[in-house]
């Protein structure tokens, strides 16, 4: 059995900005037997099993001080090592690949109590508790942002970017959209990651009149936890829950505006899009200013506070941008410096180096 091929276990989970990297780096491991480790009732459950084997486990995070509720959390997450303990054990893994969140602490637990290598991915410009406690008992952490290694000088850190899915590099950017937009207007995008953003949504159409008399085109992309997502109507209005073709939509954008979760920054930067980004206010350890700062220094996004925002400030701001095309595209090339285009194939090669050495 010396040609077996390598069995790798991945631990993601969530949200679209943990599942993304960790599916875009599966897709440059053809060569290995690859299964999933996720949490019941989240999106793993929908986008992995098509692709690969799901094992799921219960698993949760600390959100509060320690009280009864911990121990109850302890507990399960002493549960959790175990099973996944079993996972690697049976099925004869050669290797971990995790990409963080609260699946990653059993799981990097297990693993290394195996004696097996494990790679962590860490795709924010300042690394969560998570990567920072678990961190150094890793083979390796792979960062999406140079400035994150800062933050975790024990650990064993390699700086690769951010994979993007496959529709980005693939040829897909140039495909048609099927949406009513016609050619060369002025066309704004609006999205909030995987997990939408009610609070941008609301700030949007309450701004969007403005925009429409000027010309512009909107996709608002609400997500599905937004009850006023359908309230707004107008021919240059098209709000939907998610499009799946997110490269073509980025590629005929002018504008973005944006939560700035990672996996949305390195769309926009492979796109070359200029973006308004509006962080998420109440991300752990207020991650999404930190990614936000990263592009805003370089030029190649403004940012925007929610607490600070009114609807007269974001409607004058766009039309300043949308009236200067020479800063647009100058933010457009800034983003697209910071783009990695071939991430996934430096973090594969990463993988690689970490298993089979």
């Amino acid at each position: 059995m010396a040609n077996a091929p390598i069995r790798l276990l991945i631990a993601a989970s969530g949200t679209g900005g943990h599942l993304f990297p960790a599916i875009a780096l599966a897709q440059k491991l053809p060569d290995y037997q690859i299964e999933w480790l996720g949490v019941p009732n989240r999106l793993e459950t929908q986008l992995v099993p098509k692709e690969y084997p799901l094992n799921t486990i219960a698993a949760e995070g600390f959100q509060q001080g320690f009280g009864f509720s911990s121990i109850r959390i302890l507990s399960k997450l002493a549960l959790s090592i175990l099973e996944v303990r079993r996972i690697l054990k049976q099925g004869n893994f050669q290797g971990l690949f995790t990409t963080g969140g609260y699946i990653a602490g059993p799981a990097v637990i297990a693993a290394r109590s195996l004696g097996l290598p494990v790679v962590f991915h860490e795709s924010n410009a300042i690394p969560g508790k998570v990567t920072r406690f678990f961190g150094p008992w890793c083979s390796a952490v792979a960062l999406g942002f140079e400035v994150a290694a800062k933050y975790l000088p024990r650990a064993k850190n390699v700086c690769v970017g951010t994979p993007v899915r496959a529709q980005f590099l693939d040829g897909a950017i140039d495909a048609p959209l099927n949406l009513a937009i016609p050619d060369g207007v002025p066309l704004i995008v609006v999205f909030g990651g995987s997990q939408g953003a009610v609070a941008v949504n609301k700030l949007v159409r309450e701004s969007a009149k403005v925009w429409f008399d000027a010309g512009v085109y909107v996709v608002h992309l609400t997500g599905d936890r937004d009850e006023e997502a359908d309230s707004l109507k107008h021919p240059q209005y098209i709000a939907l829950p998610f499009y799946n073709n997110m490269a073509a939509l980025l590629q005929r954008a002018t504008l973005a505006i944006s939560r700035s979760g990672a996996g949305s920054l390195t769309e926009l930067a492979v796109c070359g899009l200029p973006a308004i980004l509006i962080p998420y206010p109440f991300a752990a350890e207020d991650h999404q200013s930190y990614n936000a700062e990263v592009f805003t220094s370089s030029g190649a996004a403004l940012t925007l506070k929610q607490s600070e925002l009114t609807t007269e400030a974001l409607q004058s701001i766009v039309l300043n941008l949308l009236q200067s095309p020479q800063e647009l595209a100058n933010m457009g090339e800034k983003a697209k410096a910071i783009a990695v285009p071939d991430s996934a194939e430096k973090l594969a090669q990463l993988v690689r180096e970490v298993i089979e050495t």
